[in-house]
Parts: structure tokens; C-alpha cells; sequence
């Protein structure tokens, strides 16, 4: 989160109307060193992909009759965030936001995430059984043109998703339109895959 942020630039924030929630007010973009714009809120990530599936934005993932939030399965007691079920099947979402960014490209993790290379273990077990699981990267920073693994930060997490890929998870990445008055998903970005 610290490319996410220089002092003295323009943040946005959102409020709860909550006067009984401890802190009323939400972090919602913040302004990074380069001047692009970051959604740091990660609880905002699956609440984007849930909306962009349900408009049609991602087409990789239409033709579902049913969408269920926070699923228990797999054999590490995991929760998947978004599960669509319809005629062709299950498919498993999980959803990670990217706001590291060196240049336009995009990184994830942003820091050593064992929970995420669990996450990862449970996909590839899912595609491995002939289940559709797909990893989607939520890019929430306005500079980022692509996105891979982390490998320098986290050489788990990336050996993982190299094993995922090779086992047949999807891996689908969209780029948000931040400003203040919105923030959407509307295109997708490359993910590269690491080099052998």
C-alpha cells in the first residue's frame, strides 16, 4: 500500500451514515506519487466483480443463473468469494485486488500472502477435478496496463499460480474507473503468465 499513497494529494473517502460504526468514514481512493488514482478499500473488490458479472461488463463469466457470496469448500476449510452456478456447471471466483504498480505493470501480492497461495492450492484442486476455477484480479490504480505475480515479494504465491495455471485455472483480470463519483470495472488487462 505505500505506492498508494503520498502526502498532501487529493484522497476520497466514503461515509457509512453510521454514527455507531467505530469509524464512520471508509478510505476509498487515494492519489499515488505518480498521480494515478488507487481504490484501497479491498472490501470494495468482490462488490465491483459482483456488479460487473451482473451487467454483462465481464464476458468471460456470463450465462450463470446463480451467484452466491463467501461459499465454504475445498479441503483447507476456504471460502470462495463469488460462486456462479447454472446449466454448464460451477464456477469458482476468487477475487484479489492489485493496487501495486512499478510502472504500468501490475503486482500481486503486495506482500508475502500465505492465505493467498492457499487460496490458490484450492483452485488448482478444483481445476484439477474438472471444475471451472478462475483467480480474478480486481485492478483498482489507474496506471496499471497489466498484471503477474509478484515473484520478488512472494516466490510461494507465484510458484503456486504458475501450478494453478498449468493444472487449468483461469486467470481473468479488469481494470476500474476510478473518480469520485464511481468506481467500475470496464476493461480487461493482460495477465502474464510467468516466464519458464
Amino acid at each position: 500500500m505505500k505506492n498508494c499513497w503520498q502526502e498532501n494529494t487529493p484522497c476520497w473517502y466514503s461515509d457509512s451514515g453510521n454514527p455507531k460504526r467505530k469509524y464512520r468514514h471508509t478510505l476509498e481512493i487515494t492519489t499515488t506519487p505518480e498521480g494515478a488514482l488507487a481504490g484501497v478499500n479491498t472490501g470494495r473488490a468482490n462488490a465491483l466483480v459482483e456488479e460487473a458479472i451482473n451487467s454483462g461488463v465481464v464476458t468471460e463469466l456470463q450465462g450463470y443463473a446463480q451467484l452466491r457470496r463467501e461459499v465454504k469448500y475445498g479441503e483447507e476449510n476456504s471460502r470462495i468469494d463469488l460462486l456462479l452456478s447454472g446449466q454448464s456447471g460451477d464456477c469458482y471466483v476468487e477475487v484479489k485486488n492489485v493496487t501495486l504498480a512499478e510502472g504500468a505493470r501490475g503486482l500481486f501480492p503486495d506482500a508475502v500472502s500465505a492465505r493467498g497461495t492457499k487460496h490458490l492450492r484450492e483452485l488448482q484442486k478444483l481445476a484439477e477435478s474438472g471444475v471451472r476455477a478462475v483467480l480474478f484480479y480486481c485492478v483498482q490504480h489507474s496506471g496499471i496496463e497489466t498484471v503477474e505475480a509478484a515473484a520478488d515479494i512472494d516466490p510461494a504465491y507465484a510458484a503456486a499460480l504458475k501450478e494453478a495455471v498449468a493444472a487449468g485455472m483461469e486467470v481473468i483480470a479488469y481494470r476500474a474507473r476510478l473518480s469520485a463519483d464511481e468506481i467500475c470495472l470496464f476493461e480487461p488487462v493482460p495477465f502474464l503468465p510467468a516466464a519458464d
